[in-house]
């Protein structure tokens, strides 16, 4: 990354993925950094990421695209430390997806073909309260700091530089009224053996179907319920999931639930990843609407945000 260090601080809004990723480079690159999250990592909507990397929900395409892809490679590379870094390789099936309906991105990614039901591939899986610790661990190695602080008002952060990779929570920060919420709700069970991924979405709906193997457990979803801001778990769209997992995996109807669980996907109608001056000439970087793929762009995005946050004038 081409940035130059500074003695000026940095400061980070957001503590989820895209947050955490970004304050790692700039640190990493000499940078003076500090990450002011609202809640603790495992208390964000990055937390509840069934983390798959596939760009799913986020636009535009022609930049998501070449964003996912460097996120790919750093994945693949992470993936040889699963243990520390909660990255591995996993195989599985989108069902009913076809080369054809996706942009050149996807002719980039290594394995990726067509099978009788849909494309196969063994993508990058995060177990994310693994990677998200693996994170911050790494920020404070390079002497970045995580600090819990709730901000109300960018213009008030006491920094030269401040980045907001706040989520939804740019919807009132900014704010972004373009900034919406799509409810994500996944059931999590004792694994019964399953150990490929597999997925089926159908964009007319707001029910999909995945089931994605962790270590110690399976993540079964899912829902999209687009400007729903309920973090409640719904008891019948879990069985409702439960019962559509169990249509493709007949072994997981029977599997000891462990967990519910709610994130609310920060979308937007495009990314918003851009450098803005303010009235003082202090410099604001914004780096949120990432959908339903902050995880899967998260390293593509931070690069380019650490690049605006560091460049002269």
């Amino acid at each position: 990354m081409d940035t130059e260090p500074s003695d000026e601080v940095i400061i980070v809004i957001g503590g989820g993925v895209a947050g955490l990723t970004t304050a790692v480079l700039l640190a990493e690159a000499g940078c003076r950094v500090r990450v002011w999250a609202r809640e603790p990592a495992e208390e964000t909507t990055s937390a509840v990421a069934g983390g798959l990397w596939w760009p799913y929900r986020i636009e535009p395409e022609r930049l998501v695209g070449a964003w996912a892809l460097e996120s790919l490679a750093v994945y693949r590379e992470l993936a040889a430390r699963p243990e520390e870094t909660g990255v591995r390789l996993v195989d599985g099936v989108h069902h009913g997806a076809r080369l054809a309906g996706l942009g050149a991105w996807a002719g980039r990614v290594p394995g990726l073909r067509e099978v009788g039901g849909g494309l196969a591939a063994r993508l990058p899986v995060a177990d994310m309260p693994v990677h998200l610790a693996w994170l911050r661990r790494r920020l404070e190695r390079a002497g970045g700091t995580v600090e819990l602080r709730e901000v109300t008002d960018l213009a008030s952060v006491p920094a030269a530089v401040v980045v907001n990779c706040a989520g939804l929570g740019a919807r009132s920060l900014v704010p972004d009224p373009a900034v919406r919420p799509v409810r994500g709700q996944l059931v999590v069970v004792e694994n019964p053996g399953v150990t490929e991924w597999f997925t089926a979405v159908d964009g007319s709906s707001a029910a999909s179907t995945y089931v994605i193997p962790q270590p110690d457990r399976l993540l079964l979803g899912g829902t999209a319920e687009e400007d729903d801001w309920n973090l409640e778990p719904d008891p019948g769209a879990a069985a409702a999931i439960v019962a559509r997992c169990a249509s493709v995996r007949p072994e997981v109807a029977g599997a000891r639930i462990l967990a519910h669980r709610v994130g609310l996907r920060p979308a937007r109608k495009t990314v918003r990843l851009e450098r803005r001056l303010l009235p003082d000439g202090r410099v604001l970087v914004h780096n949120y609407g990432h959908g339903g793929a902050g995880v899967t762009v998260a390293w593509g995005c931070a690069r380019q945000a650490a690049r605006l946050a560091s460049a002269a004038g």
